[in-house]
């Protein structure tokens, strides 16, 4: 087991104030933030395994012996993947870290009024998105995704004038990522999701088409506005690259 790993969870742990976390002050302590013994009764785990782990033993926490500690941590989700990472069990964090956009990247799209604009996780999560893209994108709101709204959901064929180009399109930048993350838990349930729902995607996704994201022109139907050609960019978020703000620039007919 790395070193690494009882040097992060010792950082994280002597961070944590005890108030914090929901402990009782106890008078004058000796060490900053929460005892090992505090720590492993938050976590339901015991001293001595906590132990081992912060010395870095040879031993295999697992899954939910590692979200167990995020939560009692207090982790952010940036930080439970950084743990999961150290413990050797990428994958499995893929399943249980609830993805999330810095707070200062979620409010981006509330800065561009008008013009509808979304963040992205890496299985095409909305993370954020404003008042314009909810208008445009019918149903699909903050907790949607965008791969399951364009194969699943009726509105998304009437907003994508061109849906077939489009609806390809985003199925081969998901390829691109299943590529990029082979045997990630949330990229295969996706699919898996996908496959059984949508004829399209049981007939194109052994195609094997990849594409990356690019900017360019989409033909939409707008509720206000009707038929429009719209360009559009994305963005890779710094120290994220599998987070992505997508800008679509309204232009009146």
């Amino acid at each position: 087991m790395s070193t690494e790993l009882g040097a992060f969870l010792r950082s994280r742990r002597e961070r944590l104030a005890p108030a914090d976390a929901g402990l009782p002050a106890t008078g004058r302590r000796r060490t900053p933030g929460l005892r090992r013994e505090e720590l492993a009764l938050l976590a339901g785990i015991s001293a001595t395994w906590l132990t081992y782990l912060e010395q870095g033993r040879d031993v295999r926490p697992s899954a939910q012996v590692l979200d167990a500690l995020a939560r009692a941590l207090r982790l952010t989700g940036a930080e439970q993947e950084h743990l999961h990472r150290l413990a050797g069990g990428r994958a499995t964090a893929g399943e249980s870290v609830t993805e999330e956009a810095a707070p200062e990247v979620a409010g981006v799209p509330a800065l561009l009024g008008d013009n509808p604009a979304y963040v992205t996780g890496i299985c095409y999560d909305v993370l954020a998105l404003n008042d314009a893209a909810e208008e445009l994108f019918r149903g699909i709101g903050r907790g949607g995704n965008v791969v399951r709204w364009l194969f699943t959901e009726a509105a998304a064929r009437e907003v994508l004038v061109d849906w077939e180009r489009e609806a390809r399109g985003v199925l081969a930048r998901l390829r691109a990522i299943a590529g990029r993350h082979p045997g990630h838990p949330r990229v295969t349930r996706l699919v898996a999701e996908l496959t059984e729902a949508s004829p399209e995607v049981r007939e194109w996704w052994p195609q094997y088409d990849v594409q990356f994201s690019h900017a360019g022109h989409k033909r939409l139907r707008h509720p206000r506005l009707g038929l429009i050609t719209v360009p559009h960019a994305a963005f890779h978020v710094a120290e994220r690259p599998e987070q992505t703000l997508v800008v679509y620039r309204l232009v009146p007919p």
